[in-house]
């Protein structure tokens, strides 16, 4: 609902503790997939653990400043939509790749440079739009919504599904009650309370965590109190031809992924995409991942969970999500803080993912709703494209054999649903895509 003041919701400035409250809640749900790409990739390459807590204070940090720049955005850069951003899981095979041949300057070097590449190929990026009428939109956010379940039920295990006690009782019990919890404040409160469901719920399933000693804060103790991430702590990054065109591709599939994103936080918020936004937002992506790549940090985009998020509280406020990123920045300085938030148990975390990642897909189909099927082919469009792009999900195994670039966009449900419903759009509607595209705008 559009304030009595007429400012878009997106536009909207709420109260100071509000503010605070509701980016704390983004933060939470994006904390455990935002330091998995650092934790990952320094494993990956035999880094000492002080160097693996350099990349994760960088990444919060860098991931703070994204967050700010795409949200509230200056000249060209920035969609200024609620848009969270963190670093990409699709860059981090890539970086390992290059990480392992080349070492970890070639790594920034390429990240910097993808970063450049990806400003540049901005604008003519952004002009297609047109090939996203409602067909290829709902059928993209229902694959976004579903492709991420695989990580709720991850974290309701446990976390980590090589541990002894992943998917054990204690763990899915612990999950079930912040489900129960969740439902239970969003049911029985409105307002300021209700909108706030998650966060409660976080709070509560991390309380009762405590109580059962599921959890524990000993590693707030160990935390510095304060970090800075210096510019190059790996030494000078170091520029190769074929580690910049592995990333420019990885850049690429992001900037689809970017699109995917665009479109479904467009829709939930009321303010749908144009060509201008998605220009906006390609260029914050790049910017971002040039700074990340100067401060030893990654590619970024815009994190698919807080998605779900905006459509379960409704809050919509793109300064909600800007107080997220200085709460992220605050966490990249202070690391005792990154460390509190870092206790919140992964079923926790699985239990709320389950609840929000449900809603991004319900957002999906809410736009495919809108979809004229009698006398149209939209019908197997949606089919062929949502079955596509769960494939890489339902089971990775399937394109194990894949190697090099080809792996990369396969490993992309998000992108292999792009492609598919796009070109079949294209092949089986044919001048029906043109049409049908402007009604994207009038949702």
């Amino acid at each position: 609902m559009t304030p009595s003041s007429g400012v878009h919701p997106v536009d909207e400035v709420l109260p100071p503790q509000q503010m605070a409250s509701y980016g704390l809640q983004h933060v939470l749900v994006l904390y455990a997939g935002a330091v998995a790409v650092p934790l990952i990739l320094g494993g990956a390459l035999g880094l000492a653990p002080a160097q693996v807590v350099t990349l994760i204070n960088a990444n919060l940090l860098t991931s703070g400043i994204a967050t700010l720049i795409q949200t509230l955005g200056f000249w060209k850069f920035g969609a200024r939509l609620p848009l969270v951003q963190a670093c990409s899981f699709i860059a981090l095979a890539p970086m390992i790749m290059i990480g392992k041949e080349y070492g970890l300057p070639h790594v920034f070097g390429a990240v910097i440079a993808g970063g450049a590449i990806t400003v540049l190929l901005a604008p003519a990026i952004s002009r297609l739009l047109r090939f996203f009428p409602p067909v290829v939109i709902g059928s993209l956010i229902t694959v976004i919504g579903i492709s991420l379940m695989p990580a709720a039920a991850i974290w309701l295990g446990g976390g980590n599904p090589d541990a002894p006690d992943f998917g054990s009782a204690p763990n899915l019990l612990l999950g079930l009650a912040t489900v129960a919890i969740t439902l239970g404040i969003y049911a029985r409160f409105g307002g300021f309370v209700g909108n706030l469901a998650v966060l409660l719920g976080l709070v509560a399933g991390t309380a009762i965590a405590a109580v059962f000693g599921l959890t524990d804060f000993a590693q707030v103790g160990h935390a510095a109190w304060f970090e800075f991430s210096a510019p190059f702590a790996f030494g000078l990054p170091a520029f190769g031809l074929a580690p910049i065109l592995i990333m420019t591709l990885a850049m690429m599939v992001i900037m689809a992924e970017t699109t995917g994103n665009c479109l479904a936080i467009g829709q939930i918020v009321g303010r749908p995409a144009t060509p201008a936004t998605l220009g906006n937002a390609f260029r914050a992506d790049g910017l971002s991942t040039m700074i990340g790549g100067v401060f030893n940090s990654f590619p970024y985009n815009a994190f698919t969970q807080n998605t779900g998020l905006i459509a379960l509280s409704g809050i919509r406020s793109r300064y909600v999500v800007a107080s997220a990123g200085a709460i992220m920045v605050l966490m990249g300085l202070f690391p005792k803080l990154g460390a509190l938030i870092a206790s919140v148990p992964r079923p926790v975390l699985g239990g709320c993912a389950i609840v929000m990642f449900g809603m991004t897909t319900v957002a999906g189909i809410q736009e495919l709703s809108r979809v004229r099927f009698e006398g149209t082919r939209n019908a197997i469009v949606v089919a062929v494209s949502v079955s596509v792009g769960v494939l890489p999900m339902s089971f990775p195994a399937l394109f194990a054999q894949a190697a090099g670039p080809l792996k990369l966009v396969l490993e992309s449900g998000i992108f292999l649903a792009a492609i598919t419903a796009v070109l079949l759009n294209l092949l089986l509607n044919r001048g029906a895509a043109e049409q049908e595209a402007p009604a994207a705008a009038t949702h």
